[in-house]
């Protein structure tokens, strides 16, 4: 897929999260990169063969006090290679892409990642996070 076509995508991801989260996401650059780099997958501790699909760099929510302002923007990356690697359409690509851009902004919120599972799971069931 060409990068442009799923930046579009992650930009609807985006667009589509319900409005009572979009109101609370400040400070964020959302990007999208080919792969992971060695240094990231060393930094995580994560095997080279393994996919990651995305990556929540910053403060979360959750932990920011009065204090917190003047820094640079919390960072989420989508990378593009291993999300297209393990699809066999473009539609799954699109819904692989809302996955993990409601994980990553998950994170954003202080969320674990059993805690993503949980809501995940409820988002398939349900087929909306507004639900939850």
């Amino acid at each position: 897929m060409e990068r442009e076509q799923f930046e579009k995508l992650v930009e609807e991801a985006l667009a589509s999260l319900p409005q009572k989260f979009k109101e609370l996401i400040h400070n964020v650059a959302v990007i999208v990169e080919d792969l992971p780099t060695k240094e990231t997958r060393r930094t995580i501790g994560v095997p080279s063969r393994s996919n990651i699909l995305g990556l929540y760099h910053g403060v979360p929510y959750t932990h920011r006090g009065p204090y917190y302002g003047n820094v640079p923007p919390d960072v989420i990356i989508i990378y593009q290679q291993p999300i297209e690697r393990i699809c066999r359409s473009d539609d799954e690509i699109k819904e692989r892409i809302q996955e993990v851009v409601v994980h990553e902004v998950g994170h954003y919120f202080g969320l674990s990642d059993d805690e993503l599972r949980d809501i995940e799971f409820q988002i398939k069931k349900r087929g909306k996070l507004e639900e939850i």
